[in-house]
């Protein structure tokens, strides 16, 4: 099937959160929740080695807009639903539609951070992969040195099924570092 031609939602709601594909003019508050998080998002995460600006924010979000149009790849940004505001994102990444295999990512605001809601919204992704998707297989990859991130897929039942040794450049392309990888079926 052409995935182009799948009727996914672009929104769905967990416990306290409301997920959904970013939309014209989330670039602000994105932008913001980078800022905030820079000290914590710097150690792991290639696009946080510098500054976010507004602007470029905006425009890479209206991207990852066409990207979901496209079942390219399928961002979302997490909202608590009541107040509204901006937390984190996450998302189902490098699609393998023949497979139907999804990788999960995320980051959330670190002024957020401690509170479950990333364990809420991974949980509540991987079960929309598995019932509005179809999926057979989710993954989570993670530098072996980030044990916040790696905590997630453990509390949910993901799987630890391998560690790729000397896999990729750390975030600020300074050491070879490890992945790890948690993987879960249906």
């Amino acid at each position: 099937m052409n995935p182009l031609l799948l009727d996914i939602p672009s929104q769905f709601e967990t416990e306290r959160l409301l997920l959904r594909v970013p939309r014209p003019g989330d670039g602000r508050a994105v932008a913001e929740a980078m800022k905030a998080s820079m000290k914590e998002l710097r150690a792991w995460l290639p696009f946080a080695q510098e500054e976010p600006d507004e602007d470029r924010t905006e425009a890479n979000l209206r991207e990852a807009y066409a990207q979901f149009i496209r079942r390219e790849d399928m961002r979302l940004l997490l909202f608590e639903k009541s107040t509204g505001q901006f937390i984190g994102s996450s998302g189902l990444h490098n699609p393998d539609w023949n497979v139907r295999k999804f990788e999960i990512g995320y980051w959330i605001d670190t002024r957020h951070g401690g509170k479950g809601y990333m364990t809420e919204a991974v949980q509540g992704i991987t079960v929309f992969a598995f019932t509005e998707l179809l999926a057979r297989r989710v993954e989570i990859r993670c530098d072996a040195l980030n044990e916040k991130s790696q905590a997630i897929p453990q509390r949910l039942g993901f799987w630890h099924e391998a560690t790729l040794r000397n896999d990729g450049l750390s975030a600020d392309g300074s050491r070879l570092r490890d992945t790890y990888i948690f993987g879960m079926i249906p």
